[in-house]
């Protein structure tokens, strides 16, 4: 999963990718135009309590790639916006997470004036718009101008034609609905306004002990409205705080009460917006979590282990991690009758735990 940070200057993308990477890029001004590029571990507690039970040589767990996508700057939208030279690093992601400055600083104030996030998150939203109105016009021109026409050509315009009038009517494609066909014929073109989105309202440690921000309950229901999710995390804070001693790191979010890292709620909600699980698998060797898709069958999970084993596949023995939990070995396990010998068509559930027999 490759997620692409987006969003203004000086919102603060590059200390939020810093924090979600642990590296130390340079923030502000400084470092207009440059792509950074990084992944993290998705934190996953299960994976230490695996770890604990089957001594492994390696503990694996799933990962997730970042690029920080230079913002755009309002002065100079014509020459910068997403139709420039940006636009590919944008449409390559998986998600799109939109940062948006909400906290409060002197300094970038002085740059790019008092913070005004729900203006900013609509604005962004317009760009989005005007990038794929854009892209379809391109597409529609592509269709006319062919020496050999498409044979469904009056279908695929009709298909565009369509598109074209949602955008205009400010409905990204996500609202949309489209048959097997022409999903078949958008297929590759990575609409932006396809994508799935998030969005991290970036604030500052005043904002975070009051609860509060500018525009925050419109900001809420601008989100709600359209199903997008909405962290609020204060990007500059918990740098500092990931650069601590892991004891001292673990009191200071216990102070600000904080449940979880803006690492882990990313993640979550990245794999609740793409319908992404994990399963696992363990041993002497390793104890490891595998991404899929919700709705995956076990021969095809399989398939993420080993190619071989999709194609061999006999059966998963499966057992599930709330169980193993619940009562703390694998003995207990087997003495209650939880192990499973589940076929190619079972649906692997988020948590399983899974051994595959297969034929070499």
């Amino acid at each position: 999963m490759q997620i692409g940070l987006v969003g203004l200057p000086l919102a603060g993308k590059t200390t939020f990718f810093n924090l979600l990477t642990g590296a130390e890029e340079e923030t502000g001004l400084t470092n207009r135009g440059k792509i950074y590029t990084g992944s993290a571990v998705v934190p996953d507690q299960r994976i230490e309590y695996l770890a604990q039970i089957f001594k492994p040589k390696k503990k694996t767990f799933a990962q997730i790639q970042f690029k920080d996508i230079p913002g755009v700057s309002s002065e100079n939208a014509a020459a910068t916006s997403l139709a420039g030279k940006y636009l590919d690093e944008v449409r390559t992601a998986d998600v799109l997470v939109q940062v948006i400055r909400a906290f409060d600083s002197d300094l970038v104030s002085s740059v790019a004036g008092e913070p005004n996030p729900l203006k900013d998150l609509s604005d962004f939203q317009t760009e989005l718009l005007l990038a794929d109105m854009a892209a379809v016009e391109r597409r529609m021109a592509r269709l006319k101008e062919a020496r050999k026409p498409a044979k469904d050509l009056p279908v695929q315009l009709a298909l565009f034609e369509r598109i074209m009038d949602a955008l205009e009517n400010e409905q990204p494609l996500s609202s949309l609905s489209f048959n097997d066909y022409e999903r078949g014929i958008l297929a590759g073109q990575n609409f932006l306004t396809d994508k799935p989105l998030i969005y991290v309202i970036n604030i500052d440690e005043k904002q975070l002990n009051n609860k509060d921000y500018p525009g925050k309950e419109k900001i809420r229901e601008y989100a709600m409205a359209r199903e997008i999710p909405l962290l609020e995390i204060c990007a500059g804070l918990e740098l500092e705080i990931s650069r601590l001693l892991p004891e001292e790191r673990a009191e200071f979010l216990n102070d600000l009460n904080l449940a979880e890292t803006g690492l882990s709620s990313l993640a979550r909600a990245s794999y609740s917006k793409l319908g992404l699980i994990s399963f696992f698998t363990v041993g002497e060797d390793e104890v490891k979590a595998w991404t899929i898709r919700k709705g995956t069958t076990a021969q095809k999970a399989a398939g993420k282990i080993h190619s071989d084993l999709e194609r061999g596949f006999i059966r998963a023995e499966v057992f599930h991690y709330d169980e193993l939990f619940r009562l703390g070995s694998v003995a207990a396990l087997r003495e209650k009758g939880l192990f499973r010998l589940e076929g190619k068509d079972y649906l692997v559930k988020d948590g399983d735990i899974m051994s595959i027999r297969f034929n070499a």
